[in-house]
């Protein structure tokens, strides 16, 4: 199983080639050159899937949703909207897509941030803006990892 960690500054190129951290391309093995990119739903950052995890989460969404409801139906219109299929290529660097690049308001500077079993993109800026959040964090722990604060409804948020 592949995880990601750790928090790495890079930089893009003018076509918006961004060089893949040691640590990241250590974690995928040679095997994995493919991924997807898309916009998080809830953040301002691109979200980089290797394509094995990709294939995974599109089977969780299968089972949830009826190609024949409309409302589902646009939601997975909307999903991929914000997607791409990108490469690892010979010199380690993926080719970031403009438009998903603009719509999270990253420039040439971004940070690639491991997420257990994915990557997220964000501006240098808006990372750096976000600050140390320790206590949010600790909170957090209590709350969803304690005995104490322990439910599956907690678990889910």
């Amino acid at each position: 199983m592949i995880t990601f960690i750790g928090d790495f500054e890079c930089k893009a190129d003018v076509k918006g080639r961004v060089v893949m951290p040691a640590a990241f391309k250590k974690a995928l093995g040679v095997d994995d050159a493919r991924f997807v990119v898309r916009k998080d739903l809830f953040e301002k950052c691109l979200v980089i899937y290797p394509y094995t995890y990709w294939e995974e989460e599109l089977v969780r969404l299968r089972s949830r949703l009826n190609s024949y409801n409309r409302a589902h139906k646009q939601f997975l219109r909307d999903f991929f909207r914000g997607s791409a299929e990108v490469m690892l290529d010979a010199n380690g660097r993926i080719l970031i897509p403009k438009r998903l690049m603009d719509s999270v308001e990253a420039g040439r500077e971004v940070v690639l941030v491991g997420v257990d079993r994915c990557i997220e993109l964000w501006s240098l800026d808006i990372y750096q803006s976000m600050g140390d959040e320790s206590e949010r964090l600790a909170g957090q722990a209590e709350l969803f990892l304690s005995e104490n604060g322990r439910s599956d409804e907690n678990l889910d948020s």
